[in-house]
């Protein structure tokens, strides 16, 4: 497959259902591609009509393989697909996919993770346009890395004994989350807080601008109930950030990436 183009309507395609219209480049070949930003899924994103140029990693970067003691994967397969392979061939640790929807290009490019569980915490390197770096290369830390370039593979460690239990914790975990369009968490837990407990401390818990509010299930997802707009959930993002820092002076930062 080549590079192509395809039009994208991010009130369908993103996890929040909000944004315009636009063309978006699908790469299937490894280069440099300064001048686009890559959207994967658009699960934790949330889009204006003035957007920079976007980007999706194509079918050819959609696969796993396994060589000995890795797991070769594409950025552009599912967490759902490499779940469902991990069970399949009795692969311990990626349990917690399960609660982390999206491509693992972007799972590994902000360390996702759920708890104490991030993907970094299992990965052995991954692949650039410049070859392989090993893990202990790459800056990252909690939710976070300093990955300034596509990530086209991810190479992770295999370890037997894939845990049902484990499976069915994470699943359960889901309970408390919303069932209608949000892009996950709305903002990164600061150093031994939660974000959750200081927007519902401010009073922001089920509060709405418009059809946006911040979910009456779990304080730190900010949810579309239909029709919510760019504007509304920027203005309880910046409501949550300044009631948060006027009453414990805490600068919270989102983790919902805003273009």
């Amino acid at each position: 497959m080549v590079n192509y183009f395809k039009e994208i309507d991010f009130s369908r395609y993103s996890s929040i259902k909000i944004g315009p219209k636009a063309e978006v480049l699908v790469i299937n070949e490894i280069n440099s591609y300064d001048d686009y930003q890559i959207i994967g899924r658009a699960n934790n994103l949330l889009i204006s009509n003035n957007h920079p140029k976007f980007a999706v990693l194509g079918e050819n970067f959609d696969y796993i393989k396994q060589e000995n003691d890795l797991l070769y994967v594409g950025c552009a397969t599912s967490s759902g697909k490499l779940l469902t392979y991990t069970r399949n061939n009795n692969i311990a640790n990626l349990e917690f996919l399960a609660k982390l929807p999206g491509n693992l290009g972007g799972l590994v490019k902000m360390n996702a993770g759920l708890k104490s569980w991030e993907v970094f915490n299992y990965i052995h390197s991954i692949k650039t346009k410049d070859g392989y770096i090993k893990k202990e290369d790459i800056d990252y830390s909690y939710r976070h890395t300093k990955i300034d370039t596509i990530v086209y593979e991810v190479v992770f460690k295999i370890e037997n004994g894939f845990c049902k239990d484990k499976l069915k914790e994470f699943n359960k975990m889901r309970d408390n989350q919303p069932h209608v369009p949000s892009a996950g968490s709305c903002f990164i837990n600061p150093k031994d807080d939660y974000a959750g407990r200081l927007i519902e401390a401010v009073g922001l818990k089920a509060y709405e601008k418009g059809n946006m509010s911040f979910s009456k299930e779990h304080a730190n997802f900010l949810v579309n109930n239909g029709g919510g707009t760019y504007e509304d959930a920027i203005y309880l993002i910046n409501l949550a950030k300044s009631k948060i820092k006027e009453q414990f002076n805490i600068d919270i930062k989102e983790e919902i990436i805003v273009y």
